[in-house]
């Protein structure tokens, strides 16, 4: 396994030839795999191993194997700089893949982007990176965190007709992003936030913000962070007899965050940017699974790491479509295109002006047995 998912150092250039010996296609992720933001990383990793896998045992790329290998930048924007430009200039990837986080996706990919090369699929629905005049090499799978803001606050008013809304943000690009997101999709209702607070990243140091959201008595808080400080954030407020319903973006990590606040009874949501990974009728979904269990036995399935399967399934797409030759150029000219992928039940459009393959944002409840479930509504949560 490891010899499939590590080994090699050759760059991709030229044309499939059938006389050829198989070609390597080298993959380069740099993510936090220590750190606060370190679940993340590694449930990213996991996902692209699990698909690398896949692909080389199934031989899915005709005279090719892919190879990937990754790097800790511990969700620091300055080691991600330094992990990008050894990627490319060390190792010699063919593209980067599932960069972790905005700070980080802000600073690497104008790195790759000087050199044409392709950034695909960073975990990230910053608007910074569907700018495709600024970033013409990244390419998106997931929904943007505008999409998703705007679904939560659509569900805040049209399910529970709550107006009174609190915001909690990470004190960087990405939660000050969050935030002008949110403020902008409250104006939509003509509404405003009651109250704020901000923490610095790679801490969990949320008690002041807290205090300073409960002034504004919020029926609601939207959290646009980490999930070590999300938890912290969600148990000091039960702590203090402070209960809003909190509502979290998919960066925080389902599966990350059920296991920091454990089971209880909290009302807390979070918006998915990929379909239920437990679906008996996605073809993706179970795919995934079996992909998973085969690259680490034993490994729990979530969103993250299905995030990550998805994003080499839907290179490889691409890929596929380069029967000629399979250079960078032409893989990103795939990703232009207005032909849809379909990627075993999921349907993915890009375009000349459009870098972000899915627009689908979807609900998760906490339930009080500790895990997010799929539902319909805010007003749905299963039973036990």
């Amino acid at each position: 396994m490891a010899g499939l998912i590590l080994a090699g150092q050759i760059a991709v250039g030229g044309a499939f030839a059938q006389d050829e010996r198989p070609q390597l296609i080298r993959l380069g992720q740099s993510a936090a795999f220590s750190g606060p933001a370190s679940e993340l990383g590694k449930e990213m990793r996991l996902g692209i191993e699990a698909a690398v896998l896949e692909a080389n045992t199934k031989k899915v790329i005709p005279n090719a194997r892919l190879a990937f290998s990754y790097l800790d930048d511990a969700y620091e924007p300055n080691l991600a700089i330094n992990n990008a430009r050894e990627l490319i200039n060390l190792r010699q990837v063919f593209v980067l893949i599932g960069q972790v986080g905005t700070p980080t996706s802000r600073a690497a990919a104008p790195v790759a982007a000087e050199l044409n090369i392709p950034f695909i699929a960073p975990f990230t629905g910053a608007a910074l990176l569907r700018d495709v005049k600024q970033l013409p090499n990244v390419v998106n799978f997931r929904a943007s965190y505008r999409q998703e803001l705007d679904e939560m606050i659509d569900r805040l008013i049209g399910d529970r007709g709550i107006k009174r809304i609190g915001i909690l943000y990470q004190n960087d690009s990405f939660g000050r992003s969050g935030y002008a997101d949110a403020v902008s999709s409250l104006e939509r209702y003509g509404l405003k936030p009651v109250s704020s607070g901000s923490y610095e990243r790679n801490t969990r140091a949320v008690k002041t913000a807290v205090i300073d959201l409960e002034l504004g008595q919020p029926e609601a808080v939207i959290l646009v962070g980490a999930y070590q400080p999300a938890a912290e954030a969600i148990k000091w407020s039960k702590h203090i007899g402070f209960n809003p319903l909190f509502f979290n973006i998919s960066f925080v990590g389902s599966r990350a965050l059920e296991r920091e606040l454990g089971p209880g009874d909290y009302e807390v949501f979070m918006t998915q940017v990929a379909p239920d990974f437990h679906s008996e009728d996605l073809a993706i979904a179970r795919d995934y699974r079996n992909a998973l269990e085969a690259v680490w036995p034993g490994s729990e399935p979530n969103y993250v790491s299905f995030e990550g399967y998805i994003s080499v399934r839907m290179l490889i797409a691409a890929i596929q479509r380069c029967t000629d030759s399979l250079e960078r150029a032409c893989l990103l000219e795939q990703f232009r295109s207005s032909e849809p992928f379909e990627l075993g039940g999921i349907g993915l459009t890009f375009g000349p002006e459009d870098n972000q393959g899915s627009d689908q944002v979807y609900l998760t409840q906490f339930h009080r047995r500790g895990e997010f479930v799929s539902v319909e509504s805010l007003n749905s949560l299963r039973s036990p």
